[in-house]
């Protein structure tokens, strides 16, 4: 993995370049990010910059030895750690490492889900366990084999439990030239005693612009579908890609066509659009929904008066001017809490049909009846 094959995050790159050319590389660091943001590709491309036996003065040479075995993942001076699914005890990161390098060559911006269908995860709960602190432990106390740094990734430290205890001296004291580099989500799962260990460097997420640059230039997505995307993505590659597995849907029409049956109080339409919404399957009802979340997001800043603040494409901004003329601020937050609460339901793979007419029918009420509901009890804005 190198610089050069990761979307945007320049900045990020340049301070990472920086601190191996400046000589200020920390032993212990915290790659901090967001979903989808890229924070565990940019972990590898500097692991494999620090190993590079010919670096380039913005990159890896990616020809060198060292470069050709960290494409490959199969580098002896780099070792991953990552959440797994145990079925026994004794069982390590390390026995699912093919797996690992088949998930991330495939897709480099990684998400637990992604991961998890690699495995036979059933219904167990993701964790790094005693074993794996064990087995960090064992490969860090040796010397680095054939590069400068001995480097370990441990991707989502926030699955370590109190087990994470047992890294600490070597975190703290780790052999000369052994770098840990954790890539995290969630800084407030993360135990204080590790986190108190490392440098932080936060990664923001991905830039609207940056995504759409990809999917049109690098996907070959039509200018209308590499925009939508990139909007529903929010900042997440790992779900624009996602969203690239599924059918295309023209989320726009169907979201307003959906609000106007509400706003007019078509109750039979409602029913037929509900049929098709449940047919769509789960995927693409997630996809909708968040798709319906942004857009009343957008509608909600408009009202606010922040049009500056507003990323939709000319046509979707045109039909938002004309919707928030029949709503109020506190029409748009109700909608976009039921619209996030049934969002919850389809990833527990609540009845579609159900779900979707009973968001139908709060619709209803609040654009049509001009009533919010406040927990159990309805009350009409002033």
């Amino acid at each position: 993995m190198r610089f050069s094959e990761i979307v945007g995050q320049h900045a990020i790159k340049q301070r990472l370049i920086n601190s191996v050319n400046e000589n200020r590389v920390s032993h212990a660091q915290l790659f901090l990010g967001p979903e989808g943001s890229g924070s565990l590709a940019l972990a590898v491309a500097y692991a494999q910059y620090l190993s590079c036996d010919d670096k380039q003065p913005d990159d890896s040479c990616g020809v060198c030895a060292s470069c050709r075995k960290y494409q490959k993942l199969m580098h002896p001076d780099l070792h991953f750690s990552y959440p797994f699914f145990a079925k026994h005890k004794d069982d390590a990161a390390i026995t699912f490492i093919e797996k690992w390098r088949e998930a991330f060559t495939s897709q480099p911006y990684l998400s637990l889900d992604a991961w998890r269908g690699y495995l036979d995860a059933d219904n167990k709960q993701a964790n790094i366990n005693i074993a794996e602190c064990h087995q960090i432990i064992k490969k860090l106390s040796l010397k680095p084999f054939e590069s400068e740094y001995k480097i370990l990734i441990l991707w989502l430290p926030e699955y370590l439990d109190k087990e994470g205890n047992a890294l600490l001296k070597i975190i703290e004291e780790p052999q000369p030239n052994t770098l840990f580099l954790l890539v995290a989500q969630n800084q407030d799962q993360i135990l204080n005693t590790i986190l108190s260990r490392t440098q932080l460097v936060k990664i923001p997420p991905l830039e609207y612009n940056d995504i759409k640059t990809y999917l049109l230039n690098e996907r070959g997505q039509p200018e209308a579908t590499a925009a939508e995307i990139a909007y529903l993505g929010n900042g997440n590659m790992a779900e624009a890609l996602t969203m690239l597995q599924h059918d295309a849907s023209n989320y726009h029409h169907q979201f307003i066509q959906w609000l106007r049956m509400c706003y007019s109080n078509k109750g039979i339409e409602v029913v037929t659009f509900v049929e098709q919404l449940a047919k769509l399957g789960r995927e693409n009802q997630k996809n909708f929904l968040r798709y319906g979340i942004n857009f009343i997001r957008e509608c909600c800043l408009l009202l606010a008066g922040a049009p500056n603040l507003v990323h939709l494409p000319e046509s979707e901004l045109d039909t938002a001017q004309k919707m928030i003329k029949v709503m109020s601020i506190e029409a748009t937050e109700a909608i976009s809490g039921e619209l996030e609460t049934a969002h919850y339901h389809v990833e527990r793979n609540a009845n579609p049909k159900i779900l979707f007419l009973d968001v139908s029918l709060q619709i209803i009420t609040i654009l049509h009846y001009k009533t919010i509901r406040q927990g159990r009890t309805q009350y009409i804005p002033k």
